[in-house]
């Protein structure tokens, strides 16, 4: 899977995140940081790892979640990791 695909996937589910603001998400690179640029609750980053694990069909260990770093490309190296172990 590339690494665009899964960010195109990303800005998909950060759409139905009510707490983002839709304009922000249409120059979001691997670079742009959920919270620092997007805004993204802390408490929200949860669940948006959640349904990356249903969209990718993924499933992301305890440790790797409470590691997670803010930016987009640090979601997209966990989702190629995890499917790597498959």
């Amino acid at each position: 899977m590339e690494r665009q695909e899964i960010t195109t996937g990303l800005i998909e589910i950060l759409r139905t995140v009510r707490t983002i603001d839709p304009s922000k998400l249409d120059n979001v690179t691997e670079d742009t940081d959920f919270i620092a640029d997007l805004n993204t609750p802390s408490t929200e980053m949860i669940n948006i790892a959640a349904k990356a694990e249903q969209k990718f069909d993924v499933e992301f260990e305890d440790d790797d979640i409470d590691d997670l770093g803010s930016k987009v490309k640090d979601i997209v190296d966990l989702i190629i990791k995890t499917k790597q172990k498959v």
